[in-house]
């Protein structure tokens, strides 16, 4: 087993890499980001996941739930670190699946990935309780400023199929008034027919007890 094999297994157990080796994983991490640029093409099928903010048992679910990595494709669309007791644990297990299967895994930049964001919603904190100084978090902060700032998914279908005899059939286009409180959310093709409806009359009122 690799050392960066071995760093993926420990991160994977929650339990943070030593110094040294983040270091060297930041490093290696920047040399391979610097060649994809600020807009990354990624082909699909591809699973797209939305910000995991430190969230690591939340990204282990992911990864059990859509397949892990490399067996399934992934786009992270940033906004890794911050909020939550994690981030370091995420964010170097994710750079380390990048540095090891970087055609599988995409890393985009969000928001919280500067050192000015980091400096006040966690990251920064707790890189300095987890190690004892901030040269961890500098590591990253390098890293951070190499990500790709958008990724342009190619291959991908851009229609949405009605699933049975769907309502495009049983309603004629624009037939319900628009504002029937019943409806809360219509899905529409390219053509302006309802592929899909939810109706809002099964959500129930949040009532608070005096």
């Amino acid at each position: 087993m690799s050392d960066l094999d071995k760093a993926i297994a420990q991160l994977r157990a929650c339990r943070p890499i030593p110094e040294a080796q983040v270091r060297e994983l930041c490093y290696k991490a920047r040399e391979l980001l610097i060649e994809e640029g600020n807009v990354v093409g990624v082909d699909a099928p591809v699973t797209i996941c939305g910000d995991i903010h430190g969230q690591f048992h939340d990204l282990m679910e992911l990864f059990r739930v859509g397949g892990d990595v490399p067996d399934t494709n992934y786009l992270f669309m940033g906004d890794f670190v911050d909020r939550g007791f994690y981030s370091l644990e995420s964010f170097l297990l994710l750079l380390c699946l990048k540095v090891r299967y970087p055609d599988r895994i995409t890393l985009i930049r969000g928001n919280h990935e500067s050192r000015q964001i980091t400096t006040v919603y966690g990251f920064y904190d707790e890189c300095l309780r987890k190690y004892g100084s901030a040269n961890v978090w500098r590591y990253c902060c390098d890293v951070f400023d190499y990500l790709a700032l958008g990724a342009l998914v190619t291959g991908a279908s851009t229609k949405l199929e009605a699933t049975g005899a769907g309502f495009a059939e049983s309603y004629p286009q624009n037939s319900m008034p628009a504002d029937d409180p019943d409806i809360e959310i219509e899905i529409l093709n390219s053509n302006g027919d309802i592929m899909n409806r939810f109706p809002g009359a099964n959500r129930r009122p949040f009532h608070t007890q005096a």
